[in-house]
């Protein structure tokens, strides 16, 4: 049964595909997604705690919630192998009134991603790719990522970067080798730029560069920002500023599942200082228009 839009009381725009897509997982795996749980202050990271697709599927349908959802494909810079990107739009499509399909590919892969991400788009209707900077160590105006980026954008499909500090590697020993230098939102300035057409999620409040983030975002017309990773009773004055003026049809609901749930994220907004006209804007209409639902 394809996503009932009028049945549906919000769009999530980023949740994760978490759990390894074979049967065990890799080694330091759990000690990773253990750092994530403390950071996080959930059990999400714990062994056997974190949801399948499948689970994220039955938790969104029974609160009538939409979810875009996407593996992270950072298997050169972690070690840890990917959840293939085929496996999740299968189950999306198995889901498809609740599921909304994104993939990653490392940019690093070159031109066999470059042919994987056309090839997601055109056979399996995947509807966007998830870049983290930090955990697959680029900048985001690196030229080794523009072939990826053009294909992309061939393709009418989206591009959601994580910006901002993240909780991957947070407290473990150098961070787990993440630089967070890579995930400034301002690197994004030149792929909107060089890449017009391309529509271009800024992931997360992007702590320290809000500022920066909220100056793409206002300046580029085919720049959103999605509210993930964050409870909205953390989001700094500048953030709620923009989101209830100059860019209340760019701000899209994300909660960061399994990291942070839709119930908490949601039960904080409706305590956040939203103009009630906004809030339509940011839980579904503004993701309904750019995912062309």
């Amino acid at each position: 049964m394809p996503l009932n839009l009028d049945d549906i009381i919000a769009i999530d725009i980023h949740t994760h595909a978490e759990e390894p897509c074979d049967s065990c997982r890799d080694d330091g795996y759990n000690e990773f997604q253990a750092g994530m749980a403390q950071y996080f202050k959930n059990p999400a990271g714990a062994e056997g705690m974190l949801p399948t697709v499948q689970d994220t599927a039955a938790y969104y349908r029974e609160r009538r919630i939409a979810a875009v959802i996407f593996p992270v494909d950072a298997e050169r810079e972690t070690g840890f192998r990917r959840y293939h990107n085929e496996e999740v739009a299968q189950i999306c499509a198995e889901n498809d009134d609740i599921l909304i399909p994104f993939a990653s590919i490392d940019p690093w892969k070159g031109k066999v991603g470059v042919r994987e991400a056309r090839r997601l788009v055109r056979d399996f209707g995947v509807k966007g790719f998830k870049f983290h900077p930090t955990m697959q160590g680029f900048y985001p105006n690196d030229r080794m990522a523009y072939e990826l980026y053009e294909a992309i954008q061939d393709e009418g499909a989206i591009a959601l970067f994580h910006t901002g500090q993240t909780g991957v590697g947070s407290g473990m020993r150098g961070g787990m080798g993440m630089r967070l230098k890579f995930s400034n939102p301002m690197y994004l300035d030149d792929v909107a730029v060089d890449f017009p057409d391309l529509k271009i999620i800024l992931a997360h409040p992007s702590f320290p560069w809000q500022e920066e983030a909220l100056s793409v975002a206002t300046h580029k017309p085919n720049v959103y920002i999605d509210l993930s990773g964050w409870s909205p009773k953390y989001f700094p004055p500048i953030l709620m500023q923009y989101a209830n003026t100059m860019l209340r049809k760019k701000m899209l609901f994300g909660s960061d599942w399994p990291a942070i749930t839709p119930d908490r994220w949601l039960a904080d907004f409706e305590k956040a200082d939203f103009r009630d006209e906004v809030r339509p804007l940011i839980l579904k209409e503004n993701a309904k228009r750019l995912l062309n639902l």
